[in-house]
């Protein structure tokens, strides 16, 4: 019973009344004489063990706490209530199986998809692209319709330079849905678009297109790709020429550069760092 806290005429107030107003509390009424709620209680416990960050397991003794169950009006056991902000809002009476039981758990506690999203929304805070980037994939994957997760997802992708996603992605967004949020990242997707499309950029591109086989073009334009995010395309120009050449250093240095400044477990990465591989071996 190491995650329950038991209710008595001291904690009350604090537990009940105040504490359910930034958490639910799940009051459970036993008695040791009545086997039914101990087994109850046990389910409960074990049901709630993981869940202490949202919700509260309290437990009542009515043999030693009868004015607390008194208070709540109850008429038999076992009970158990779900209690927000002082209210009674859920509960059930009498044995329950384990499917009954997380049936009206799962009402109430916050799906993993809501986890999963929390968190990313934490390592984007943090700047940690790689856990950001695999918590909401994760999240996504379980519910691909919520506009909440799509628009983290597509935040990570253009973090990680994947410009095309994110506008496939922002496409999908509702006009119901267009926050605030949503606004910034069609800036931000402005802003990668306008950066990929530079003169710059175009100018060696149509360097590269007159001299194909000048490397030094090939390394400046593989750079510059690199810097507005278009790994893909940096590493496909990169990857040609140390398949062209396995002595040509340089250009194996810029690919290796390049995989570097991709976040841990990122698939385009994991793709060429397996060709290179093979390249090599």
């Amino acid at each position: 019973m190491t995650n329950s806290v038991a209710i008595t005429l001291e904690n009350f107030q604090q537990i009940i009344i105040e504490g359910s107003k930034s958490k639910l509390v799940f009051v459970d009424f036993w008695a040791q004489q009545i086997p039914e709620s101990l087994e109850l209680r046990d389910k409960l416990a074990s049901a709630l063990a993981n869940h202490g960050d949202t919700m509260i397991f309290a437990t009542v003794d009515c043999e030693t706490q009868g004015q607390i169950a008194q208070q709540f009006g109850i008429q038999g056991l076992p009970t158990a209530i779900l209690v927000k902000e002082g209210q009674p809002i859920d509960g059930f009476s009498g044995p329950q199986t384990d499917e009954t039981i997380n049936e009206l758990l799962a009402k109430y506690l916050p799906k993993e998809q809501d986890l999963l999203l929390n968190h990313a929304i934490a390592m984007l805070a943090e700047n940690k692209l790689s856990d950001a980037s695999t918590a909401i994939t994760q999240a996504y994957q379980l519910d691909n319709e919520r506009a909440d997760i799509k628009l983290v997802l597509a935040d990570v992708y253009l973090q990680t330079g994947k410009a095309t996603e994110a506008d496939t992605l922002l496409q999908t967004i509702k006009m119901i849905d267009q926050d605030s949020y949503y606004q910034s990242l069609m800036a931000k997707l402005e802003l990668a678009n306008q950066a990929a499309e530079s003169p710059e950029i175009k100018a060696l591109e149509q360097q590269f297109s007159n001299e194909p086989d000048n490397i030094d073009v090939q390394h400046q334009l593989a750079a510059q790709y690199s810097q507005v995010n278009r790994h893909e395309d940096a590493l496909v120009i990169l990857f040609r020429l140390v398949q062209k050449d396995g002595s040509d250093m340089v250009s194996k240095d810029l690919l290796l550069d390049v995989l570097k400044s991709l976040p841990d477990g990122d698939a385009l990465a994991n793709k060429f760092r397996r060709k290179l591989y093979t390249l090599m071996y």
